[in-house]
């Protein structure tokens, strides 16, 4: 890939551009993609590209591709991410040519490593060695031209992008990138992972996907919808902890019948939980990015039922009850992730391009959990770019990660 003359008005100054050592426990993983698609004619390589990628997430002033193309051409860039001076034609044919299935491997080799430690105190009577996770899927909007990115219609695209959270480790540990109307069951089918207590919200109703789970050696929690086709073999009573909770029902069942047209042959659970939020104080409820208004009139009720299936027969229910709690702490990624991160916006228009610029995003959030032993937050991400602005100094910054670390 070529080179481009530059810009005639620079974006920013090569005195910006500081605190680039973070990116030092990348190179490792990175040379193995040095590599990639080898051509004699390359100055732009994958291992570059990816940490040009990484430098657009950590530093403000690098807000664009053609920012990412004017900072490679800087000597402190160079010299510090070991990159060579790229056009825009080598960015833009990157996010054609490499294999975003490289920088998966990158991803899923940070999240082995990766754990914090402000995550929720082990739960009572669950068994060991269940890796608690939540799994949503979150639309990203596309542009109109990026045809392959099928939502609504045919001028409403977006991406979706599936995720497994690690609530016991505060880390994301799989992601898979979809069209908009991806299928968030039929996905989960294809990455089930043994050892896993997968927390399921109401999208994942899906008596297949259930037995896939059990099968798969893992466990589950997901909710149900209030009219489930099940048959009670047994209602078991309620002790002092499990009312504190908010569970009205405990029952063993027979999970289908007629109505759903299967019936799951083995023994599961339903507890009923009766809900009370706290008052909304005025604001007003997030309305669904599809249209939802039953839902969203459903939710916004301070007090309420859920249904919750379980194959974990022997789990206290106030246990039960407090897991589902956590599957809230996959929609606090995705907060981050788009609105803190700012992955809303895409650089690439390719499949191909956006599954490395999502991989790249998602190695960015595992290096702040590596470097402060803490999930990602706004504050520690606002003090590395006041540091790479030159506002804070590297002592200052060395110090916010020493008194995280402290804190734990």
């Amino acid at each position: 890939m070529g080179a481009e003359n530059t810009p005639s008005k620079a974006p920013f100054k090569s005195e910006d551009l500081i605190g680039l050592k973070y990116a030092a426990p990348l190179q490792g993983l990175l040379e193995q993609l040095h590599k990639d698609h080898e051509h004699p004619n390359r100055i732009l390589h994958y291992d570059q590209y990816l940490s040009l990628l990484l430098l657009y997430y950590f530093n403000p002033v690098v807000t664009s591709l053609r920012g990412i193309q004017f900072a490679s051409q800087l000597e402190r860039v160079q010299k510090q991410l070991g990159v060579a001076r790229a056009s825009l034609g080598s960015l833009s044919e990157a996010s054609h040519v490499f294999d975003p299935d490289l920088a998966q491997a990158v991803f899923e080799s940070l999240a082995r490593q990766a754990c914090a430690m402000d995550v929720p105190a082990p739960l009572k009577g669950l068994p060991e060695g269940l890796a608690i996770t939540a799994v949503d899927g979150s639309l990203l909007d596309a542009l109109p031209k990026m045809m392959w990115a099928l939502w609504l219609g045919p001028y409403e695209h977006a991406v979706k992008l599936h995720l497994q959270f690690e609530v016991s480790r505060g880390v994301p540990v799989q992601a898979t990138l979809t069209q908009g109307n991806g299928n968030e069951r039929e996905t989960l089918k294809r990455e089930l992972r043994a050892g896993c207590l997968y927390l399921l919200d109401r999208g994942y109703v899906d008596y297949d996907l259930y037995s896939a789970i059990m099968q798969a050696g893992s466990s589950f929690v997901a909710r149900l919808k209030g009219d489930a086709d099940y048959e009670v073999i047994e209602t078991r009573p309620l002790t002092a902890e499990g009312r504190a909770a908010g569970v009205v029902s405990d029952q063993i069942v027979w999970l289908g019948g007629e109505k759903s047209g299967r019936r799951i042959p083995q023994r599961l659970r339903i507890l009923k939980i009766h809900v009370k939020n706290q008052a909304a104080q005025g604001l007003k409820p997030r309305l669904a990015r599809v249209s939802s208004k039953v839902k969203a009139l459903r939710e916004s009720k301070e007090e309420y039922d859920l249904w919750l299936v379980t194959d974990l027969l022997d789990v206290p229910a106030e246990t039960i009850a407090l897991l589902f709690r956590f599957r809230w702490q996959v929609e606090l990624f995705f907060r981050w992730f788009k609105c803190v991160l700012g992955c809303k916006h895409l650089l690439a228009e390719s499949e191909n391009g956006v599954r490395i610029e999502l991989y790249a995003a998602l190695i960015a959030s595992l290096l702040i959990v590596l470097w402060t032993g803490r999930k990602p937050t706004k504050r520690t991400l606002e003090m590395l770019q006041y540091h790479f602005l030159r506002m804070a100094s590297t002592e200052e910054v060395e110090a916010h990660l020493a008194g995280l670390k402290k804190a734990q």
